[in-house]
């Protein structure tokens, strides 16, 4: 059987607190499970009011906020929801301390700027759910050398950092780094509305439907409980019950990870490059790594 793993990136307090409760409930009516990757500490991106906010969700206002104002923790200010996702049996990650401080400055980041942010973001994980976190995704497909490290480093299960194919054994600089990614392989639907403005969300998710049934093999989806669990609720439900109907097995990414023999994955150069629909270079899965190498 088909299989698609959900994961659903939280930004924002509002995506906290709004966005993810209805999404779990969205799930929760068609008995299918995901992994929430939630960012734990100041919310940069700001309160999004009404659904024009959302669309432009990097939007001037939003960016001028924990610039001009002081930034909310959204950790501090939701703990109850976020162990409300974890006790109804979701999958629980981490995605970042400070979303936006990451996806702007990780390319150019220091060792030890990565290495405060992912420690202070795993000491409030464990304040609110009560164990370490065992997988990572960075905010944008951006990360680097040293912060794929630290996957390795920390016994993650898997990170969730690229936009590729299959499951693999990333080689940075040369260096294998013995955490598997699990790369997100299908295009979001903010990035198939980029590429075409005239199809309408209903559309758009019958074409990431299509894309996902025609390509063979298990699949990752990437969404947003700032997107699909607010403004394109009523769509995405649609989309989950048309995934059903095709036979479609909606799990969490632990379940493909539990079913990952890592010293049988392929290894995988990982480079840069922009994703259609999407602007800046995104970590992706390059070409095959030779294995005598």
């Amino acid at each position: 059987m088909k299989r698609i793993a959900l994961k659903i990136d939280v930004d924002t307090l509002t995506g906290t607190r709004i966005g993810t409760p209805a999404l779990a409930q969205l799930l929760a009516r068609h008995q299918t499970k995901g992994t929430f990757f939630f960012t734990l500490g100041p919310d940069r991106a700001g309160r999004q009011k009404g659904a024009e906010s959302l669309k432009r969700f990097y939007s001037l206002a939003t960016r001028l906020r924990g610039r001009l104002l002081p930034s909310t923790d959204i950790g501090r200010r939701t703990p109850d929801i976020l162990r409300r996702i974890q006790s109804e049996g979701h999958e629980v990650a981490l995605h970042a301390r400070d979303r936006v401080a990451w996806e702007t400055g990780i390319d150019k980041a220091a060792t030890v700027w990565i290495d405060a942010e992912i420690s202070r973001a795993e000491k409030r994980f464990a304040e609110i759910f009560s164990e370490r976190p065992t997988a990572f995704a960075a905010p944008g497909w951006k990360s680097q050398r040293h912060a794929l490290r630290l996957t390795q480093r920390l016994g993650y299960s898997y990170a969730s950092d690229t936009r590729g194919s299959h499951p693999f054994i990333p080689v940075i600089d040369g260096e294998i780094v013995a955490c598997p990614q699990l790369p997100t392989t299908l295009p979001t639907i903010d990035e198939v509305l980029a590429l075409d403005p005239a199809l309408s969300t209903a559309d758009a998710y019958e074409r990431i439907l299509k894309l996902s049934l025609a390509i063979p093999g298990d699949h990752v989806f990437t969404l947003r409980a700032e997107i699909e669990g607010i403004r394109f609720l009523t769509e995405f439900e649609k989309q989950i019950a048309d995934w059903k109907d095709a036979g479609v097995a909606l799990v969490p990414l632990r379940e493909l990870r539990a079913d990952t023999a890592v010293a049988l994955l392929p290894r995988h150069v990982v480079e840069w490059a922009e994703i259609p629909g999407r602007r800046g270079l995104r970590m992706v899965q390059g070409p095959a790594y030779p294995l005598g190498e």
